[in-house]
């Protein structure tokens, strides 16, 4: 693969090293950084008790094949889970971590990208959390799909990075040039630091640098490409959120 003009990408390891080890558990997200990442993605929710775990889903069936749903759970509860089984029997044992936990992985010079889950009732939770960190501001980011919570948490959160998440392939609108405008003139309205977009063809040079020239970051998930990661560092993204960084990124240094 050529090696081009652009900057060192960053990579984002998404939901932890989660090609090789289970998603959102502390074991993905240690091995992420033993993998070089510049940053891991998590999802968080809140727990009947208030606590903010980290889990894709709102239920544990899909990881754990046990039907825990997270909001209606303790933290206690949750925390019987074997959350690491599905990925393989090395696995075996892994819990469902709390964000608590997760935070405390986080090099210096390293951050973590937050995936707001479920409604407003985590804000306060989250600012108990955050507030109670040894980590800077710059190594935290919040990112979200909801408009109106991801308004709410850069008006209560102004010292972090806020990123908006829009899936193109779902959302017709934005494919074409009226639509990128309108998303980008409510990311701006909202304050928004970025946008966190998933791939897609559609995501062309002429899209990221509209997006660029508008002061906005630009994040895209989930490239597991070597091919697709190198075009989307020449069209000029700020960072690539990938299933495997540390493969992709010998990729590209190839």
């Amino acid at each position: 693969m050529k090696k081009n003009s652009c900057s060192k990408p960053i990579l984002i390891a998404h939901r932890g090293e989660s090609y090789d080890a289970p998603e959102n558990t502390i074991a993905a997200i240690n091995l992420a950084w033993l993998k070089n990442a510049d940053g891991v993605e998590i999802d968080v929710h809140l727990t009947k008790d208030n606590e903010i775990v980290v889990i894709h889903d709102s239920t544990t069936k899909r990881t754990s094949g046990i039907s825990m749903v997270v909001k209606s759970r303790t933290l206690e509860e949750l925390k019987t889970v074997d959350a690491g089984s599905f990925k393989g029997e090395k696995w075996s044992g892994e819990r469902i971590p709390t964000l608590r936990e997760v935070l405390q992985t986080i090099p210096p010079e390293k951050f973590i990208s937050i995936e707001i889950k479920g409604g407003i009732e985590i804000i306060d939770a989250l600012k108990t959390v955050l507030e109670t960190s040894s980590l800077n501001n710059s190594q935290i980011k919040l990112i979200g799909f909801d408009l109106k919570i991801m308004s709410l948490l850069k008006k209560s959160f102004l010292e972090y990075e806020v990123f908006w998440c829009k899936r193109i392939n779902r959302e017709k609108i934005i494919l074409t040039q009226h639509g990128w405008d309108r998303v980008i003139a409510i990311a701006k309205k909202n304050n928004f630091d970025g946008l966190n977009l998933s791939y897609s063809s559609c995501l062309t040079k002429k899209v990221v640098e509209k997006i660029k020239t508008n002061s906005l970051k630009l994040y895209v998930w989930t490239v597991n490409d070597p091919r697709r990661a190198d075009k989307l560092i020449m069209y000029g993204v700020d960072g690539i959120m990938s299933d495997r960084t540390g493969w992709l990124r010998s990729k590209l240094n190839s």
